[in-house]
């Protein structure tokens, strides 16, 4: 290689070597008549030196700009008394440069390659290709690297195969929408992009392959957020003869494995157990951030028994805080609470002796809730009463502005499992009853009988997931095995047997074939890099990810296609019809 060094290479070990570097011009100084040049690779940044004594070299070195990308031959050597550099790995030397070649020019960037720039994110993502020369971003992208490598090492230790199965794959629509790929061949037919390789990791356990995982690329046509893209990708796992406590035993020691090799992060295990019920009764939500405390209280009775009619609703949940709000922390937080659907927050200050607030004249006889609340002097309570599903949503997002606001949030990383999801959720909208999960999610063993008997708002599954400091980081079951059980779970979930085996009619039919007991889980690789990089954004940690309107400003995709190619598909465009 042209290249005999990187430029975060060299030390005060390498002084006396002659030396070439290859990199980008990150930045250019000119002291006393002598240009100092910072070139910089994804490894590092190094000083050159080019002095005035070398006419045409010091001519030439005139010419740098940023992003010009250059070769540069010299002799490492010391740098002068009071002017090293301890922020960089090589600020002890510098190359006295005796040739250079400029192997390319650039034009001004159109963002700032700094390592701490604030720019927009749309000009980021047009000129992703800039962007990524950013040292966070490299850095991000190497952790990547470095997760799925140590990925692969342990599952492979563990006697797990790495299988591939298919993109293009039979649309069955459950959960999120499916991106639906048009067959040319097969005019009028479609291929969907998998959600993901559900079915078929069961078929591997099916066809007797055991262990199977793989690093899977998945699609949903979804509402995107901070940590949703519509292609993302996770980390499959299936096993065979298992119960629960196997994957948990797995999944643990992988993330310890992690963490150790990646960070030098010491993972405690086993991982908090914490029941769905539980979860939504003290969290509000069921990925609980335990990184602090401020946990939810029902103060239902309570409020019921006062004379304050707002309160007197299904459900009324109290949190606490203790900090003395301003009014106007009050009311950014009153109004917040609106923005999430509540119809207000009630919130009364506690002296020690005495309430005072909105809500304070109803509630005169303090010490019930100082009681339950375990409420001491200094203490805010906030109150929000509705539908269940309101209070919990809203008060865990409350609790969470809460914990980082008020800079409760520890450091560090908080693994749970949260067990024991109900099997099925009551959809409002269609006025039925569909999976929590997915269809092939098993039932508890002892919840069978309330199956049979219709209760299904008291059935549980055999799911569970992994959660990383507030975020679900993944989902996963013990799957179902028999073909009568999983009719059965078709048919209470109203989808009739045409339509089960027009979705699923090659899987129900494998599962008669001697299938073993099996289950599995899929942790999500980009929430995972985010979390171990402090990122808010997994599009921090994708290399080309998309926008919040689930587009690419570098590449303009979604675009239109040319007619020609439509019509090869079969497919006419409904504006196309108009026009």
């Amino acid at each position: 290689m042209k290249r005999t060094h990187a430029c975060g290479e060299l030390t005060e070990k390498d002084v006396g070597k002659n030396v070439t570097l290859c990199g980008w011009v990150h930045t250019r100084r000119d002291h006393g008549g002598v240009i100092f040049i910072d070139v910089r690779d994804r490894y590092g940044i190094t000083q050159l030196v080019f002095k005035p004594d070398q006419k045409d070299l010091f001519k030439k070195a005139n010419t740098l700009r940023r992003e010009y990308v250059v070769a540069a031959t010299g002799n490492v050597t010391k740098r002068p008394q009071g002017t090293a550099n301890k922020e960089l790995s090589t600020g002890q030397i510098e190359v006295v440069c005796s040739n250079l070649e400029i192997l390319n020019t650039s034009d001004v960037p159109p963002l700032d390659i700094g390592e701490n720039a604030e720019m927009n994110e749309d000009l980021r993502l047009k000129y992703r290709y800039l962007d990524l020369r950013r040292f966070p971003m490299q850095k991000n992208l190497i952790l990547r690297h470095k997760v799925i490598k140590a990925t692969r090492d342990f599952f492979d230790s563990k006697g797990f195969l790495e299988i591939e199965t298919p993109i293009l794959m039979k649309s069955t629509p459950e959960g999120a929408r499916d991106y639906l790929v048009p067959s040319r061949v097969h005019k009028g037919k479609f291929y969907a992009l998998p959600q993901s390789p559900q079915m078929y990791k069961q078929l591997c356990m099916i066809a007797g392959l055991d262990k199977y995982f793989q690093i899977a690329r998945c699609f949903r046509d979804e509402d995107l957020r901070a940590d949703r893209q519509p292609e993302f990708t996770q980390l499959d796992v299936e096993m065979s003869f298992i119960d629960e406590e196997d994957v948990f035993a797995v999944m643990e020691e992988w993330a310890q494995y992690l963490f150790k090799n990646v960070m030098n992060v010491e993972l405690k295990t086993p991982f908090p157990r914490i029941p769905y019920s539980e979860a939504m009764d003290k969290y509000g939500c069921d990925k609980p951030d335990l990184r602090f405390g401020m946990e939810l209280y029902d103060v239902t009775q309570i409020c019921h028994a006062s004379d304050c009619k707002i309160l007197h609703a299904d459900l009324v949940k109290a949190i606490v805080a203790a900090h003395d709000f301003t009014r106007k922390e009050i009311e950014d937080l009153e109004t917040y609470a609106k923005q999430l659907g509540a119809r207000g927050l009630a919130w009364m200050k506690y002296d020690g002796a005495a309430f005072s607030g909105s809500i304070a004249k109803f509630f005169s006889d303090h010490k019930p809730l100082v009681k339950q609340l375990h409420l001491k002097k200094g203490d805010t309570l906030f109150l929000v009463a509705d539908r269940k599903k309101v209070v919990n949503d809203v008060l865990s997002k409350i609790r969470m502005k809460l914990g980082k606001d008020l800079k409760l949030i520890q450091p560090g990383f908080k693994f749970c499992w949260v067990v024991d999801f109900p099997l099925f959720a009551w959809n409002e909208e269609e006025n039925r009853w569909e999976p929590e999960h997915h269809p092939f999610t098993s039932v508890k063993k002892e919840d069978i009988p309330l199956l049979e008997k219709g209760e299904l708002g008291k059935v549980r599954s055999k799911s569970y997931d992994i959660v990383l400091n507030g975020f679900e980081l993944a989902s996963g079951s013990i799957r179902i095995h028999d073909s009568a059980l999983q009719k059965l779970i078709f048919k209470t979930i109203g989808m009739s047997e045409e339509d089960a085996a027009h979705r699923f009619g090659f899987f129900v039919e494998a599962l008669r074939y001697g299938t073993p007991p099996h289950g599995g889980i899929a942790p999500g690789i980009d929430r995972l890099v985010m979390l171990m990089a402090g990122e808010e954004s997994i599009r921090d940690v994708i290399a080309f990810p998309k926008n919040k309107a689930a587009e690419n400003p570098m590449d303009g995709c979604p675009n239109e296609v040319d007619a020609k190619q439509l019509k090869e598909l079969g497919i006419q465009l409904d504006h196309a019809k108009k026009s």
